[in-house]
């Protein structure tokens, strides 16, 4: 049955700022608004190579001997510029050089699903820093989206070396589960809106290439699936939209990114990771439909290859703050806090979590403001002992 649904107002109007605002969020930058502080291009910049993992580290004009060691997000295959190699990274940065912390960010070696490299590299770049600048007064793991699963990772394995950690929209998941989000997202859409996706079977041949997809292209893509299945059926558009943490508008863009996340996923496992066949899926008005009509596939790569190094353990014994948005279109509160707050509880370090949330309403919809006065509160833990209070930061 197709009913009549009022689209969100704007969303075919002003293309230009829509278009920056799909490139922050495929690339999953944090966005930074209301930018302010001290000019960084007017401070040290060092930038250089660690076994094929290129770096940059950003002093400012009064560095007090304290290090921030930032992990980036996903950042699709092919896309340029690298993160840390964009000026905006800079002004992103401003929360903590105007606190006077030195940045040290790798690019890591490899685009894409990079966690495990993410983590490695990002020790060899804290090995580097101390080596070359010597230890500092303290030393903080900062990073968001795929960066926050990074940041957490670190803290579970290489904790010692942090005073504490602030993980900002995090795959906080274990791996596994939060890419298994993708393919089923992809599975039901295909039942449900047939003919507009490629099969998961496509989508995980790896032999085909994975290149970062032309924004405008994708703009006007996600412009033709939003009206094609509105037009097919309304309410089945907002049953599926719901059903996955999702407003409306925002489907045509998070099947695209999923699309990309599967290509890579199977390109670096050499295979398909996942198996639905016995996956039993449920939400819908005809469920046993949905199920009898589902692409099913077995595995023919071995998930641990690909998502067993620093999977996620919840051991962590230094302060770690995590700050999410109450709407994540790529990472829903259930996968950026409460999946890790299980395994915290279960390893028994409440002790050492902490949540923040604001009224965010997109991945990583952060301001300035908002990462400084969370940052200020991790720092406070740190320095006092006092775990930080959970709660909403306006």
């Amino acid at each position: 049955m197709k009913v009549n649904y009022l689209r969100t107002e704007g969303y075919f109007e002003k293309s230009e700022m829509l278009i920056s605002k799909l490139l922050s969020l495929c690339l999953v930058l944090i966005a930074a608004t209301n930018l302010s502080g001290q000019d960084l291009h007017n401070s040290k910049v060092e930038t250089g190579e660690i076994n094929g993992a290129k770096y940059r580290i950003i002093f400012p004009e009064k560095w007090e001997n304290k290090l921030i060691m930032f992990a980036h997000g996903y950042e699709p295959m092919g896309s340029l510029p690298r993160q840390s190699q964009n000026d905006d990274w800079l002004k992103q940065m401003t929360p903590y050089t105007e606190r006077g912390f030195a940045v040290a960010a790798s690019d890591y070696s490899l685009q894409g699903w990079a966690l495990p490299e993410g983590v490695d590299e990002t020790e060899a770049l804290r090995e580097y820093f101390y080596d070359t600048y010597g230890n500092p007064d303290s030393t903080f793991m900062v990073g968001g989206s795929m960066g926050g699963g990074i940041t957490l990772a670190v803290m579970e394995n290489f904790g010692d070396n942090y005073d504490g950690a602030l993980a900002l929209c995090p795959l906080s998941s274990r791996p596994y589960l939060q890419t298994r989000r993708a393919f089923d997202m992809v599975a039901v859409f295909n039942v449900l809106f047939p003919g507009i996706f490629p099969s998961l079977k496509d989508i995980l041949d790896f032999s085909k290439s994975n290149q970062a997809q032309d924004m405008r292209a994708m703009f006007t893509r996600g412009n033709e699936i939003l009206t094609i299945i509105l037009e097919r059926d309304s309410t089945l558009a907002l049953d599926f939209a719901k059903r996955f943490d999702l407003k409306i508008n925002d489907v045509p863009m998070n099947m695209m990114f999923n699309e990309t996340i599967l290509k890579d996923v199977a390109q670096k496992a050499c295979g398909n990771p996942y198996d639905n066949t016995n996956t039993v899926y449920s939400g819908f008005n005809n469920d046993l439909e949905l199920n009898e009509k589902i692409e099913r596939l077995a595995s023919n790569a071995d998930p641990e290859f690909i998502f067993g190094k620093y999977d996620r353990t919840g051991k962590i014994d230094k302060p770690v703050l995590v700050m999410h948005t109450l709407y994540d279109q790529l990472i829903p509160v259930a996968y950026g806090i409460t999946n890790f707050e299980h395994m915290i509880h279960k390893q028994g370090r409440e002790q050492y979590f902490s949540t923040k949330y604001t009224n965010g309403q997109g991945h990583c919809a952060f301001t300035n403001e908002q990462i400084a006065h969370a940052f200020d509160g991790l720092r406070a833990w740190v320095k006092s002992g006092k775990k930080a209070d959970s709660g909403l930061i306006k």
